[in-house]
């Protein structure tokens, strides 16, 4: 996530504007393209799960079988489906979340273009979860952080442009650069994010090709999915993609309210949830993984108590996390809303108040995505999904719908909104977890 963290914090500085516009373009486009992405990102977790199976069972034909399979399948997806569609939709999906004019002529193009060449970016996410779920963290940690400085020095250059300047030499002398790249502004934040998977898919291609990794390449290559393989993902996966697309939807549905406010607040709500709370959900994001990969290859080895431990470990760990970075939240907003040069009002005002929100949002959500990823891990994938509409559909947006019905919605009131959805799926999630019959989930190929 640090690559979407120092592009809000670029184009708040090179792009300023009373409503931090180029903030809520990127923001707004996200999360638009994430109720797309998580769900082509189901196929994944399906993939996973079957992959850390497989792995505490030691069958590592299995585990690069499902690996192949997924990735022939998810290219054809999203050249032949996902781009295209995805590029004629951008301009209605804006005008769903109520983007103001300025808003969305800077928002569309990043969108299309995320569409057009996004396969790489999703490729990326399918290695990082392949690798970890076969039992290897440390490739995907680094090639997760190449991608990100390759990111960040693309923004770098792209954003805020470059003009012809002089280098010092020493002894009063200096060399003239006539190097001039124009100012991108947002649509360079997207080429960055487009150009630096795609270099990291590509060395994590030729690292299986060259067989070193766990996962290995086919015997024979074909472009003909093997549906058996498929239809078990999917059925593992679709319910995770649906619940991640409920979460999602959550969040596009809330920019619409806010639009119905104040665009500031479109503009806080992407900086401070978008971004600032990033540094607990990515973290979480990570813990989620983890305790699905821990838990699966436990039940795989035929020791479902000790990965349940491991996934409790993970919960805890959110929770230390998030009280660390929620106590900055807390004490410097002022210094974390002055990062993207949103200080002043009302922008600085909605901002402050919801970081003070989502200091309590974190503690809840930390755990609650470890616990989830232990019960996703099991292969069971329906339950978290029923949980995801109950909180982020019926409570989330019901809450505020209700309010708005009443005429008395304010930013405050979608903030407190948020925090009472956060709270209710720890509750659900937690109470589920200490049953014991999603440890059972059966998810073996064709099953």
């Amino acid at each position: 996530g640090s690559h979407g963290f120092v592009d809000q914090i670029l184009l708040g500085h090179s792009l300023p504007s009373e409503t931090n516009a180029a903030n809520a373009a990127i923001g707004m486009s996200w999360s638009v393209f994430l109720v797309i992405m998580v769900f082509i990102a189901s196929i994944f977790h399906g993939m996973n799960v079957l992959i850390a199976r497989y792995a505490g069972m030691q069958d590592r034909e299995n585990m690069s079988r499902v690996a192949y399979e997924s990735f022939v399948f998810t290219v054809m997806v999203l050249v032949f489906i996902v781009a295209p569609i995805g590029y004629l939709l951008a301009p209605h999906l804006l005008d769903f979340v109520n983007a103001e004019p300025d808003v969305k002529e800077l928002a569309l193009p990043y969108l299309q273009l995320l569409f057009l060449f996004g396969t790489p970016l999703f490729l990326m996410f399918m290695f990082t979860g392949a690798f970890q779920a076969s039992g290897d963290p440390k490739t995907p940690l680094i090639l997760g952080i190449l991608a990100s400085v390759l990111n960040i020095a693309i923004s770098l250059i792209l954003i805020p442009g470059i003009e012809p300047f002089d280098l010092p030499l020493g002894g009063g002398y200096a060399l003239h650069v006539p190097i001039h790249i124009p100012a991108l502004g947002v649509t360079g934040a997207a080429i960055g994010t487009l150009i630096a998977p795609a270099v990291t898919v590509s060395i994590a291609i030729g690292l299986v090709l060259r067989r070193k990794m766990i996962l290995q390449p086919p015997a024979r290559f074909t472009f003909r999915p093997d549906f058996e393989v498929i239809r078990t993902v999917a059925r593992i996966g679709v319910p995770t993609g649906i619940q991640a697309v409920l979460l999602n939807l959550g969040g596009v549905v809330l920019y619409r309210f806010l639009g119905a406010l104040d665009s500031s607040a479109q503009a806080a709500y992407t900086i401070c949830y978008g971004q600032l709370f990033s540094l607990v959900t990515w973290t979480s994001f990570g813990l989620r993984a983890a305790a699905a990969a821990v838990m699966g290859q436990n039940i795989g080895a035929g020791d479902p108590a000790r990965g349940k431990r491991g996934v409790s470990v993970a919960a805890w760990m959110g929770v230390l996390w998030a009280l660390f970075i929620g106590s900055i939240f807390w004490f410097q907003p002022d210094k974390m809303m002055g990062l993207f040069k949103a200080t002043d009002e009302p922008i600085f005002s909605f901002g402050r108040t919801l970081l003070h929100y989502l200091c309590f949002s974190g503690i809840v959500l930390a755990p609650t995505l470890a616990l989830t990823g232990g019960i996703q891990g099991a292969g069971e994938t329906k339950m978290p999904m029923y949980i995801a509409f109950l909180t982020q559909i019926v409570v989330l947006l019901g809450i505020c719908a209700t309010f708005e019905a009443m005429g008395a919605l304010s930013t405050g009131k979608v903030w407190a909104a948020i925090l009472v959805s956060h709270a209710s799926r720890l509750a659900l999630t937690g109470a589920y977890f200490r049953t014991k019959g999603w440890i059972h989930t059966k998810v073996e190929i064709g099953y």
